[in-house]
């Protein structure tokens, strides 16, 4: 009489059970370890630095400096006054604008405490890699559309090499030199110097009408004057990040009469950085660089030299092992078969 048949699918199954697993040779969990630190080290300066360096796609900020005992003629009564503190905010918002780039609306305003005396906006577009402008997208300098906008908008190229840049002044619609000064250190920080300077320069579409009687003593009605501006600013920028930690600025303005000669002043401010800023820009810039130093060079050279000790010693385990189970096979004797009755 048969044997009654199972439907056990493992009664029909040839070898090893459904359940069993192959063992993982020994050393190759080390091998894939060092493998995988050797593709960081690699990817950590050729693509995830390129890509943590970028500037932020999106964000707002206000860089705000501020001037203590500065002159400026108050329209109200075209007389020459003095404010215990002239303040200018430049104002940022920016959004993505495709994969690279970013969109910065930009707004700028120079106050005193009872109220604001200049504002002008700007609309740029930034190239995130290297921080310059890029002639794209509705840029504009307070409506005028026919700029075209060149050089640093305002902050350096992450891990730059020490040296000379050109960084956009909108006001004057130009990009003059930034000349690099030599190192320096803000709030702990080390940084770079950089200096800029523009002479006597008319303001493009800056034309209004003024009384005559301030170039003209007794004149009476209005003359067109435009606005003339003379800069030197210096900037201390962290240079892994780009960040600027700090910024000065001595500013002169004067109006001109257009068909006549003379000038009157209309602004004079030694402007610099709220402390406050420049202590939270510092920690900002010392928290980047250390970031992008190690992606750069400390993280490479540490995973590269992991991976390069874990490979060899996986590959060692798994020779190792081999050869024992290789001796012990030699070793051990067939267990001779029992002879018939």
């Amino acid at each position: 009489m048969s044997a009654p048949r199972t439907d056990d699918p493992a009664h029909d199954q040839v070898g090893p059970g459904a359940g069993s697993k192959r063992p993982v040779p020994p050393g190759t969990l080390l091998v894939a370890v060092g493998a995988f630190l050797l593709t960081l080290a690699a990817l950590s300066p050729l693509y995830v630095y390129e890509r943590v360096a970028l500037l932020p796609a999106t964000a707002r900020f206000d860089v705000r400096m501020v001037a203590e005992d500065a002159w400026y003629l108050d329209t109200s009564t075209w007389s020459w006054a003095q404010t215990d503190e002239l303040t200018r905010s430049t104002r940022v918002d920016a959004s993505a604008h495709g994969g690279d780039w970013s969109a910065w609306e930009m707004s700028v305003d120079t106050s005193v405490p009872d109220r604001v005396i200049d504002h002008w906006s700007r609309r740029v577009i930034v190239d995130r890699r290297t921080g310059r402008a890029v002639n794209c997208c509705g840029e504009h300098v307070d409506g005028d559309r026919a700029v075209r906008q060149a050089g640093l908008v305002h902050f350096w190229p992450p891990g730059v090499e020490a040296g000379d840049h050109t960084l956009y002044d909108a006001e004057v619609r130009s990009a003059p030199t930034v000349r690099f000064e030599g190192e320096d250190e803000v709030a702990g920080v080390p940084v770079r110097r950089y200096a800029q300077s523009i002479e006597s320069t008319q303001v493009p579409d800056s034309a209004r009408a003024v009384p005559a009687g301030l170039f003209r003593e007794g004149a009476s009605g209005t003359v067109t004057a435009t606005r003339w501006l003379q800069v030197d600013r210096t900037f201390w920028v962290e240079p892994a990040s780009g960040i600027v930690v700090n910024a000065s600025e001595s500013r002169s303005e004067t109006l001109r009469p257009q068909n006549d000669t003379g000038e009157v002043p209309l602004l004079h401010a030694e402007l610099a950085m709220a402390d406050s800023q420049v202590l939270a820009y510092a920690e900002r810039a010392r928290v980047r660089s250390v970031l992008l130093r190690a992606l750069d060079s400390w993280a490479p050279w540490t995973l590269a030299l992991l991976g390069t000790l874990t490979v060899p010693a996986g590959l060692l385990r798994a020779w190792r092992t081999r050869g024992t189970a290789g001796d012990a096979g030699e070793d051990t004797d067939p267990e001779p078969l029992a002879a018939d009755p």
